[in-house]
């Protein structure tokens, strides 16, 4: 990839378009090295450059740098705050302020709150770790926080630069969407990239800001979220695996703990299990993905390439995405079978949903036979309502409708579209 060229990523530069000059915090969050920091010191800047924002009007400043980059102490809040009102000269002008990963700086948020206060200050900061989840955002900036979540890059945005669309799904299905590993010309570099980023960057920092004492634990667990993406499971069933398997002795609160804290640092994502007619959430067992499909190869070593499991956690990453919240989906019935009465469960992949939109959607590797497309229909069947229903197939296929309404589409078609209409 050319250096001086780069995917610009239009839906989250679309989305910080928008939000200019609101009068809110925008919050840019998601994992380490997804892209948050160039969103704004080359995408971002480089629009509001374009719209004819001074450069010195544009103050950056980056709180996960080691360096001597800076000629004062780039940790502590005051001299950060001294410096950034140095450079605003005018009142009558617009600043743009970008703080990169701000939870390095102690009490930022008095810093961040002061600097919002200003009508001609617009602030942008960046975070990766739970502090910017969403439901602290309205608490730690005073309910003038607007959070713009960002994932490493989707498959649609990695076809910009690899146009073979088969040449394209190897790639991104085994190594994923990491930004940077587009400038690596070889697999050994973006193995080595990947399993770097889990040891020296992802794990080194939840056990640094959780203070986690079992640094063989939770690094066990990651192992074993990755290893049973897409299944059903929960805190005590994964403390007996890792005792059974790994021979390590760890309570199931212990466990869930340790999940908490890796979702926080947005490297997996849960969906819940939801009765759809009953139109309730089950407390027990909950489905786990990865944030990245590379990221997940990479900590299992490359050795589990399970196709279906693959295209799944890609297909819920692409819905998160795009917006949607994604649940698992249960329907109950009961049905006469030899003459009984019979209580049957049936589960739909994802129940896709963004305001007033809905989606149902199975996820079907392959579809080899009349029994494997029953199978496939079953759970869809019998969901009575309107919306749609769609059965992803691994296959390039021409999209169609059965005569049933449910919607047949290739794993290529869905992901490189918004919607599904």
């Amino acid at each position: 990839m050319d250096k001086n060229k780069y995917i610009k990523r239009e839906s989250y530069l679309n989305k910080l378009v928008i939000r200019r000059d609101n009068g809110e915090v925008k919050i840019i969050t998601g994992p380490r090295r997804c892209g948050k920091s160039w969103l704004l010191s080359h995408i971002y800047k480089d629009y509001l450059l374009e719209q004819g924002v001074s450069p010195d009007n544009i103050i950056m400043l980056d709180f996960d740098r080691d360096d001597d980059k800076y000629d004062f102490n780039i940790l502590d809040s005051r001299a950060v705050k001294e410096h950034i009102y140095s450079r605003i000269k005018n009142e009558n002008e617009n600043y743009y302020i970008f703080l990169d990963e701000i939870q390095e700086l102690d009490n930022f948020e008095r810093l961040v709150n002061g600097l919002n206060s200003h009508d001609n200050i617009d602030v942008y900061v960046t975070g990766s770790n739970s502090r910017f989840l969403s439901h602290d955002i309205r608490t730690i900036f005073r309910g003038r926080g607007n959070e713009i979540r960002v994932f490493p890059l989707s498959f649609r945005e990695y076809c910009q630069e690899i146009t073979d669309i088969r040449e394209a799904w190897m790639m991104y299905s085994t190594f994923g969407g990491m930004p940077q590993l587009l400038h690596y010309n070889d697999n050994e570099q973006r193995i080595n990239y990947l399993q770097n980023l889990w040891e020296k960057t992802y794990l080194d920092d939840v056990v640094e800001r959780n203070n986690v004492r079992n640094e063989l634990a939770i690094s066990r667990l990651a192992t074993s979220l990755c290893s049973s993406i897409g299944s059903l499971t929960n805190p005590a069933r994964i403390a007996n695996t890792l005792e059974s398997v790994q021979k390590m002795k760890i309570d199931s609160k212990t466990v869930s703990s340790y999940i908490d804290y890796l979702e926080n640092a947005f490297l997996f994502e849960s969906a819940e299990r939801y009765d759809v007619k009953g139109r309730r959430y089950y407390e027990t067992n909950k489905k786990y993905y990865c944030i990245d499909i590379g990221l997940r190869n990479a900590r299992l070593n490359f050795r589990q390439q399970e196709p279906t499991h693959i295209m799944e956690n890609v297909l819920y990453n692409h819905l998160r995405i795009l917006g949607y919240l994604v649940d698992v989906g249960i329907v109950e019935s009961r049905e006469m079978k030899n003459g009984k009465a019979s209580y049957s469960q049936r589960e739909i992949d994802f129940v896709a949903n963004k305001g007033s939109q809905r989606y149902y959607i199975q996820s079907a590797y392959s579809i080899f036979s009349e029994e494997k497309r029953e199978q496939e229909l079953a759970s869809l069947l019998k969901v009575s309502d309107s919306f749609k229903k769609i059965v992803v197939v691994g296959d390039e296929i021409m999209p169609y409708s059965d005569d049933n309404g449910i919607y047949f589409t290739g794993l290529f078609d869905f992901l490189l579209k918004d919607d599904w209409q």
